[in-house]
């Protein structure tokens, strides 16, 4: 089994590592570049979008030569059906991401892409049947609450990649370590699914691909569609894994956490049209400007994704419940401390 998940995932990363040159090329040759002309922009020259396209490639291509070739990816309880649905879902998102990247279109034309890609994945078939209660016992869903949740999640997990992308590699490093995560638990004895594990390992070395280009100083962005399919591909892992959602959600903790935030604070200041305006205000952005380094603030996220990720993998629902509080009171000290730090800074 090891052979197949590293053989594949080679596979993969093979694919996206070209694929990104290509579409760099591409998107260079039709200008479809960001141009650092805001304040709140931190690089200071022309980079291309569409990275995204390349890490959609090389997941689809693969997983459509698996689902043609062997049973390796329906030996589980994924269906066919579930797995074109998702890469209907891609689709939409990649197709959104080309039109706002070179048109660069207003929220509220853009939502409508996530919007479509998670109600996709829902009419062919991704659900989530139950939960398991942290307090005992489980929760079974009907067809309506699991697909109210499933939409809800879909999008919450998109929109934190989304904000999240706000540093070279960072969005690709923390969705890398959630991938991971939910490998390393479908192959433990008392999970092990094998199916989930082979699409893991794919998402795994798609991801690499591009992150080698993608990392600091980076020559390609993932643009809005691939900072929308990477939240796309580890919610739709976490929920077609059996409902997992409690291990993505302690590796996108403090992002997710961040997006509440910022959101709120948004909303406070200037109502609902001001939350999609973009600013400086996310936590990576207020470490940047404590002068820590791009690298330094990707590590510090990774360390922490793949630390409460690990709890996952030993931690019982309870456990993981509590793992979540802690990273939420750790989230609100960091809160404080840095706003107390930018007002130091702008007093003196």
């Amino acid at each position: 089994m090891i052979n197949i998940l590293i053989s594949w995932a080679l596979v993969a990363f093979a694919v996206s590592f070209i694929g990104t040159v290509a579409v760099k090329r591409i998107a260079v040759h039709f200008d479809i570049v960001d141009r650092p002309l805001l304040q709140r922009k931190i690089h200071r020259i022309a980079v291309p979008w569409l990275g995204g396209i390349a890490i959609y490639v090389a997941v689809a291509s693969v997983i459509i030569i698996l689902l043609f070739t062997t049973d390796f990816l329906t030996s589980g309880e994924i269906t066919q059906q579930q797995y074109w649905g998702f890469l209907l879902g891609g689709l939409i998102l990649m197709i959104g991401g080309f039109f706002d990247d070179r048109f660069e279109l207003s929220p509220s034309y853009s939502i409508w892409f996530p919007i479509l890609a998670a109600i996709t994945v829902i009419v062919f078939g991704i659900e989530v049947e139950k939960l398991t209660n942290p307090f005992g016992g489980v929760l079974y869903l009907s067809w309506w609450q699991s697909d109210l949740l499933v939409f809800t999640w879909l999008m919450i997990v998109m929109y934190t990649t989304k904000f999240l992308d706000g540093l070279d590699g960072l969005a690709t490093s923390v969705t890398t370590v959630g991938s991971l995560m939910i490998l390393l638990l479908a192959l433990t004895v008392s999970y092990y699914q094998p199916d989930v594990a082979l699409l893991s390992a794919i998402s795994i070395g798609a991801l690499f691909g591009f992150l080698f280009w993608n990392f600091h100083p980076a020559s390609i962005f993932l643009g809005e569609g691939g900072s929308t399919f990477v939240g796309f591909l580890l919610g739709t892992l976490a929920v077609i894994s059996g409902g997992k959602l409690a291990t993505a959600l302690l590796v996108l903790g403090i992002p997710f956490l961040d997006l509440i935030w910022v959101v709120v604070r948004r909303y406070v200041q200037g109502g609902v049209h001001s939350i999609f305006r973009g600013d400086r205000k996310h936590l990576h952005h207020r470490l940047l400007d404590l002068h820590w380094g791009q690298r330094r603030i990707v590590f510090l996220y990774v360390f922490l994704a793949t630390l409460f990720g690990i709890t996952t993998l030993f931690f019982q629902s309870k456990e993981k419940l509590v793992a979540l509080i802690v990273l939420g009171v750790m989230m609100f000290l960091a809160a404080l401390y840095l706003v107390q730090k930018e007002k130091q800074e702008v007093c003196s």
